[in-house]
């Protein structure tokens, strides 16, 4: 105990403070009205169609979670592959990960109503009811994240783990059952909501001409519910994981970079502190969000943008003083660093707004072209999201070299001890990315809450000024969920990059357990990779060797077939919503006149039972695919794996998480009354595109942040059984 100094209790505090503050959020929201019995009875529904989904769901993580536990197990006290605290911490990562959804989520069904009653009050009423039950989100994210954190750290320091280098590498293994759970949770949702929601939008609005959300519709209750298990509780799992994997990582960079100064624990423990001021800075945020009647988008924008702005200045500032009272040698520079990741995230948050938003000519053009037919609104979207990858892309590489040099105090020499220190800058780089995460996630998770407002409102028939002010909130929370996107995959590349170097040192850490165990031929290796340049040269790490150049293309091609088994199965199970919808309408009389209820628990079920039986193979993939390479192309294959799919895969997120959003946008636009409005030839166009864009934007594209992570922790945590392969 005496190696952990007083200021890391901040750490703790902080995470509880973020957690009591989230109950207070919830209790709030509690206290509104929930509105008439109509909108209580629509809630109700969606409530226990998503806790029906949530539950079976995790039966089926929990099992995959029982057998990788076992494996872990066998591989750490069997045949000393692993350090003997993995397969606990593995477990903690996915039961904190799973938290955070499920509180998200819970807070989410019981928001949306009270969201739809506020506004009938007054814009301002809803915007702060949605987005302060979006801060609950938020901040059980943040506080479970550093509580996980702040847990293990003591637990190994208590248990006499004398090693910085062991300490952080055993943390960073919860980790992969974060990393499990959020994939399961993302791809398992995006699957659910998307295949209610294409077939929705396909016999609803196309065919039948009826509104969105309207209560004639069977699959509107599933639609509602599949925002939730979605854009909800799979978000919140996602970005758990993002946030402890950047902090996680750091630390461990600076364990290994500042191996044998005096410093080393400031530099271990330096991004769990400028996360734990960053929850009081998100809470100052959060209190400043709110806006006037009659407010358009760009005004909403700014309210929002006003919050998470000035936590973002503020954690500037904070940052500077943090390291220099941490007595940090290189503070100024490695505080640059954070700036660096901090303007990172603000610039691609603002190019995703640009591209995504119907405020901006992008959007417009593609609401333009459905005067032309569905063919060109899918074309214009297609190209759009191409297009709009140039900036996250260009901004990232950036932040990359541009955090790495003040880590470095702009010395441009790369030896072993500058590559150690240039990475850690890169890791605190996305610490500082997702310092806000509270208020950041605040706004993301507003979205869905919102989405569901305006089904409740449409369905409750609450009118058309109130109708109106929940369209505009919607509207805002489709471009604040596309920004939130775009801000996880950002961050999930810098993260990616810095455990690309922590992947270099549980090999270490595996070769070193097994010499010590007394094994001659490791005990040889270990001499020759005590740094990062000869790591490198001794495992041949260079793009002459096949074996890196095979792993960049596995690497690559795996986000390209994650996409494609993703997209696939929405298809097919939003295929059974279609024929569903049909069957309905065709049997059950008098449901297009009002006259008689729809089977809402028939399209719940199909929803349900497609995604837990489509999202097990997808997931299993993004584990199998690091462990084979690592067998069979070794350590300079599964450094070009992790390459390759962080290339490929930050693009391709990009693309489609923007496509997605603009073809959403696009049919928003039309209709507020544009080209026709709601009901016309150019309003039919845009929603083919936006039913095209779901998959994208919802399950596919967001996916692949996690899938960059998960082959990243997958490769560290059986690090062991590649090295049991030289």
């Amino acid at each position: 105990m005496q190696n952990i100094p007083s200021v890391f209790w901040l750490v703790p505090v902080a995470s509880l403070v973020a957690l009591g503050m989230a109950l207070y959020f919830y209790l709030q929201m509690k206290k509104a009205d929930e509105g008439t019995d109509r909108m209580k009875e629509i809630a109700l529904h969606v409530r226990k169609g998503a806790m029906a989904y949530l539950k079976q769901q995790y039966k089926v993580v929990t099992i995959v979670f029982i057998i990788l536990a076992v494996i872990f197990a066998i591989m750490a006290y069997g045949f000393q592959l692993q350090n003997p605290w993995v397969p606990f911490a593995f477990l903690t990562g996915g039961l904190f990960s799973g938290l955070a959804g499920f509180f998200g989520m819970k807070t989410a069904t019981y928001a949306s109503a009270r969201t739809a009653n506020a506004a009938r009050q007054s814009l301002n009423a809803g915007l702060k009811v949605a987005f302060r039950s979006g801060a609950v989100m938020g901040l059980t994210v943040v506080g479970l994240g550093l509580l996980d954190i702040a847990i293990w750290f003591v637990v190994l320091n208590m248990a006499g783990v004398d090693s910085l280098i062991t300490i952080t590498t055993t943390m960073l293994t919860f980790g992969m059952g974060a990393s499990t759970q959020a994939l399961f949770a993302r791809v398992g949702g995006g699957i659910y909501t998307k295949a209610a929601d294409v077939g929705a939008d396909i016999v609803g609005k196309v065919e039948a001409d009826i509104p969105e959300d309207d209560p004639r519709n069977p699959a509107t209750i599933a639609d509602n519910v599949g925002d939730n298990v979605g854009d909800v509780a799979g978000m919140g799992a996602d970005l758990y994981e993002s946030y402890c994997g950047s902090i996680l990582s750091t630390a461990a960079l600076g364990a290994t970079a500042y191996l044998g100064t005096q410093m080393q624990l400031q530099y271990v423990i330096a991004p769990m502190i400028i996360a734990a001021v960053g929850i009081f800075l998100s809470l100052f945020g959060i209190f400043l969000v709110r806006t006037e009647e009659g407010a358009g988008m760009k005004q909403l924008l700014h309210s929002l943008g006003l919050g998470t702005n000035v936590s973002a200045c503020l954690i500037a500032v904070a940052t500077f003083a943090i390291l220099y009272l941490l007595g940090i040698e290189n503070w100024i520079y490695i505080s640059c660093s954070v700036i660096v990741g901090l303007l990172a995230g603000v610039i691609i948050g603002q190019a995703t707004e640009y591209y995504t938003s119907h405020s901006y000519k992008p959007t417009q053009e593609i609401s333009a072209a459905s005067q032309t037919g569905a063919a060109t609104v899918i074309i214009k979207g297609v190209g759009t999201g191409m297009i709009s990858t140039m900036i996250p892309v260009v901004t990232i590489s950036v932040a990359i070299m541009l955090s790495y040099l003040c880590a470095n105090g702009f010395d441009l020499d790369v030896n072993a001890q500058a590559l150690s220190k240039g990475l850690y800058g890169v890791g605190i780089a996305a610490v500082g990315m997702l310092s806000t995460l509270g208020i950041t996630l605040a706004t993301d998770a507003y979205g869905p809450i919102a989405d569901n407002a305006g089904g409740n409102a449409e369905m409750s028939e609450l009118g058309e000024e109130v109708r109106k002010r929940t369209d505009a909130l919607d509207a805002l929370g489709n471009t604040t969920a596309a920004t939130g996107k775009g801000f996880a995959i950002g961050s999930a590349a810098l993260t990616a990059l810095a455990l690309l170097a922590s992947y270099i040192e549980e090999i270490k850490e595996a070769v070193q357990r097994l010499a010590s165990a007394g094994d001659q031929h490791m005990a040889d290796i270990l001499t020759q990779i005590q740094d990062i340049p000869a790591f490198m040269n001794y495992f041949q790490v260079n793009l002459m060797n096949p074996k890196v150049i095979v792993g960049v293309f596995i690497g690559a091609m795996a986000a390209f077939l994650f996409s494609g088994i993703t997209m696939g199965a929405v298809g097919r199970a939003a295929e059974d919503m279609v024929k569903e919808v049909r069957r309905q309408f065709r049997e059950i009389a008098g449901i297009l006149e009002g006259k008689a209820t729809p089977d809402y628990g028939r399209c719940v079920e199909i929803s349900t039972r497609s995604a837990q039986r489509e999202m097990i193979f997808p997931s299993l993939l993004a584990i199998i695919i690091p462990i084979l390479v690592g067998v069979l192309l070794g350590v300079a294959g599964v450094l070009g794996l992790l390459v390759g799919g962080l290339a490929a895969g930050f693009t391709l997120a990009i693309f489609m998480s923007n496509a997605g959003g603009a073809w959403d946008n696009a049919k928003k636009m039309v209709e507020e009354g544009n080209f026709g409005g709601k009901g016309s030839e150019c309003h039919k166009a845009t929603v083919v595109g936006d039913t095209v864009g779901d998959p994208f934007k919802d399950t596919s594209g967001p996916s692949l942040n996690i899938l960059i992570k998960l082959m990243s922790m997958v490769s560290i945590v059986m690090a062991g059984l590649t090295v049991a392969f030289l």
